[in-house]
């Protein structure tokens, strides 16, 4: 299995022809760009008028992980801004939507530009050793549209999107069979399905009732994140979102040409979304070493497996064969969990509040430097070390947490081992 650059890109092995056919095209899809209409490039016009990128690879290079931006005009990174007013009950900003559009076509004003301030804390283990945590200040600067007043701010970074085919399989009932939102059995660990208020847009997919892609798991299918990453990222209308993602204040000042009535079809929505279902998950490495040995024993015993589910079981009812009836291993359980308040970004999103955040996949996370050239992780990319994430962790992760702080020095070494191996 591939374990260099182009390993989060490769297709599941198994598939048909006609599906490695339609594989392909879905990838030209994802990663060529698009532009402002009109243009000679029909069917791939349409751009914006405000966005945050031109194409789905921006946020996903090489199918993986963005990062925070280096510099006050690195933008079109993978990164996005959420944005909601302080009496925060889910609703949009008023003046502004859902989040910051940062880009615009000629002709129209970017919405604002978000500022990073990095704060840095310090601290000890107990056998002497220092740590050093990063966290952000957001700052929302050059308003184009009225002032912000008192907002709330959340960055968001874009995931890997290996294993997504495999995460859509998992039945609707077996993600509610592992929630213990009242924590019955005292673990301390209280995780609760992500409950959608709404179904899908006419249009996706059959309605399901369990949210489970995004930091919050605010989305159930590949095919509404997809439509909702073209409407909010790109201002790409389809028969999902009719409508450009403008405010009534944007929409009369921010005059475009569209890129046709929706401005992608249904057909291309379906081939983006075979190429993120299809994307083939890369092996674990170095799983024998005695490192990885022990930090795996470690994972386990310091309760980590708690929420990062080692094995999950797909159902039958995948499009794809490959995917159907397949015990994998993602280390998720696609469940939201309270990370406490080092984490929290004290926004709603759907049924989650702001302190809690849907268990990522550890699968592949070994190989984001390798893929994207950076180690930046957690939902807005403050942490540059996998032992940073770890130490970030609080709220229903505390226990494990402070487990960890207080391991020698070499198994701290090995639980990461491990880490970086998945």
């Amino acid at each position: 299995m591939e374990s260099g650059s182009n390993a989060f890109s490769l297709p599941l092995p198994g598939l048909s022809v006609e599906d490695r056919r339609a594989f392909s095209v879905g990838n030209s899809l994802f990663r060529d760009n698009w532009v402002v209409a009109p243009a000679s490039a029909s069917g791939r016009d349409g751009l914006g008028p405000l966005f945050n990128a031109n194409s789905c690879s921006a946020c996903h290079p090489h199918d993986g992980r963005g990062r925070p931006p280096q510099s006050a005009d690195d933008v079109g990174r993978g990164m996005v801004t959420f944005v909601s007013p302080q009496s925060d009950d889910g609703r949009p900003h008023p003046l502004y939507g859902k989040q910051i559009q940062d880009q615009a076509i000629p002709g129209a004003r970017a919405e604002a530009r978000v500022s990073l301030e990095p704060t840095l804390m310090h601290g000890t283990y107990p056998d002497g050793t220092p740590w050093e945590l990063m966290r952000w200040t957001v700052a929302l600067e050059s308003p184009a549209y009225g002032e912000f007043g008192d907002v709330r701010a959340s960055v968001r970074i874009g995931q890997q999107l290996v294993g997504m085919g495999l995460l859509e399989a998992v039945p609707d009932e077996s993600i509610l069979a592992m929630a213990d939102p009242d924590d019955r059995n005292g673990d301390g660990i209280s995780g609760r399905a992500h409950a959608l208020r709404h179904a899908p847009a006419h249009g996706v997919e059959a309605p399901r009732k369990v949210g489970r892609f995004g930091w919050k798991a605010s989305q159930p299918t590949i095919g509404a994140q997809v439509v909702a990453a073209l409407h909010e990222d790109m201002g790409i209308t389809s028969d999902a979102h009719r409508d450009e993602a403008l405010t009534a204040r944007q929409r009369e000042s921010a005059a475009h040409a569209s890129g046709g009535d929706p401005e992608i079809d249904a057909h291309r929505v379906r081939r983006i979304s075979h190429y993120v279902r299809a994307l083939a998950v890369p092996a674990q490495r170095n799983a024998d070493s005695a490192a990885g040995a022990k930090g795996r024993a470690l994972f386990d015993s310091l309760g980590c497996a708690a929420c990062h589910t080692p094995t999950l079981v797909t159902g039958p009812d995948s499009p794809l064969e490959p995917l159907r009836n397949v015990t994998f291993h993602p280390y998720t359980d696609l469940l939201l969990h309270d990370m406490g308040d080092g984490l929290a970004d004290n926004r709603c999103d759907g049924d989650a509040s702001g302190r809690e955040w849907r268990t990522p996949p550890l699968w592949g996370i070994g190989l984001i430097e390798t893929v994207n050239g950076h180690t930046r992780y957690l939902h807005d990319g403050r942490a540059r070390s996998l032992e940073e994430a770890v130490l970030w962790h609080g709220g229903e992760a505390e226990r494990a947490r402070s487990a960890f702080i207080h391991l020698p020095s070499r198994d701290r070494a090995a639980l990461l081992a491990f880490l970086e191996s998945l």
